[in-house]
């Protein structure tokens, strides 16, 4: 049961603070951001951030950490460090890029508020970023020899390059098929899979209304080959929609399964990045403190019900601050599949609609660019808990190969 929310405590010396969050638009696959390369896309936020507080020395921050999933082509050597330069941060700035597949957003900021609480770092930028229009195809190399034709691979999501020994051992099931095995194994019904995949799709419809959503984004200005300039300024993947329809899709994935386009995310690009400082940084650079970090935690799960991560990664979060599973004011749950999140849900004890949850939609609406994923439903999260002024955040993924990843964050 929900007991209200927490008081705001005094800021202490060692807090990891989130002072500032942004994000692109996200846009649907081949959409409008499909000719923005990877480095490129992951400089917008970076340099958004840069803008948005002139009071900050670019050559003040620490790191650049951004989460990637892909990384196997214009997102390769090192797309955080890429990314910093094209965003004009001077050279003297290092940069690093994570891989926890989806959660890598996440583990990007949980690893800035480590560094900072540790007081190696007092300013950092963590993010992610992931163009799934773009990855491209890989090959493997051929032995000297050998006439049979290379496997090709489509890198944009999902098992390439398997080792048999893991097939064997733990299987190697795609990710909607580990969405089918999770609503069959915790009993998750078509039918709430299609309320809360519309559920999502209203509340992202109204959080763009309401002007929520234009909160975190920042523009992306498109020019083509004539040299004609347009501005991205929405999201692309929410669909006007209803019950009805969600009802009428197939199942693609299984024969009579659950799982259908309409009740899972979608293959995204988009690129997201958060600001986080310590209380000297903050003070001498005048950032307001939107959040503080409380904590992370990591977990694994069985490869096939990757879904379930967040329930062991939320519960050893929680033990660890000693805060009831159920005691937060704002949770955001990605939703890779509705099967997963209703899960997810039950296992922790929240209702399948409780309007804590994702309360201006989720990927399942807006979309999935994996890598930028985790740093957005955090920053979304942050940016919650500084317009109620007040309580607990909640964030956390499922991760591929069966692992979860929570991040808390309280009101400063």
């Amino acid at each position: 049961m929900h007991t209200g929310s927490p008081k705001t405590r005094e800021i202490e010396v060692n807090d990891a603070l989130i002072c500032d969050y942004v994000r692109t638009p996200i846009g649907r696959v081949n959409g409008s951001l499909a000719g923005i390369r990877t480095d490129d896309l992951g400089a917008i936020p970076i340099a958004a951030l840069v803008e948005r507080n002139p009071g900050v020395h670019p050559e003040a921050f620490d790191e650049v950490i951004l989460g990637c999933a892909n990384q196997a082509g214009e997102d390769n050597r090192n797309v955080a460090r890429m990314s910093l330069l094209l965003a004009s941060i001077p050279i003297s700035v290092p940069g690093v890029t994570v891989n926890r597949l989806c959660g890598s957003g996440m583990d990007a900021v949980a690893t800035a508020a480590r560094l900072i609480k540790s007081g190696e770092a007092n300013l950092v930028i963590a993010g992610g970023v992931e163009s799934m229009t773009r990855a491209p195809f890989a090959v493997p190399k051929v032995p000297d020899g050998d006439s049979s034709e290379p496997a090709r691979y489509d890198t944009s999501i999902g098992w390439r390059f398997v080792n048999p020994r893991f097939k064997a051992k733990f299987g190697t099931d795609p990710m909607p098929e580990t969405a089918e095995i999770v609503a069959e194994t915790h009993n998750v019904s078509r039918v709430d899979q299609d309320a809360f995949a519309f559920r999502s799709q209203v509340r992202a419809a109204a959080a763009e209304r309401s002007g929520r959503l234009a909160a975190e984004i920042t523009p992306v200005a498109l020019t083509d080959d004539s040299g004609i300039s347009k501005m991205v300024i929405r999201d692309e993947h929410p669909r006007d929609t209803s019950l009805e329809k969600l009802a009428a899709l197939n199942t693609p994935f299984r024969s009579n399964g659950t799982i259908t386009a309409g009740n899972a995310s979608g293959i995204n690009d988009g690129a997201a990045a958060l600001l986080l400082a310590s209380p000297a940084a903050a003070r001498d650079f005048g950032l307001t403190a939107w959040a503080r970090v409380i904590g992370s935690a990591t977990a694994g799960v069985a490869p096939n019900v990757m879904g379930i991560g967040p329930i062991p990664a939320t519960q050893k979060l929680c033990a660890r601050l000693r805060v009831p599973q159920t005691e937060f004011d704002v949770v955001e749950v990605n939703e890779a599949f509705a099967s997963q999140c209703l899960a997810v849900l039950r296992g922790l004890g929240f209702d399948d609609d409780d309007g804590r949850v994702n309360p201006n939609g989720g990927a399942i609406a807006l979309g999935h660019p994996l890598g930028m994923s985790g740093a957005r439903i955090t920053g979304t999260a942050a940016l919650e808990l500084k317009l109620r002024g007040e309580g607990r955040a909640l964030a956390t993924m499922c991760v591929g190969v069966g692992q979860g990843i929570a991040i808390a964050m309280e009101a400063a």
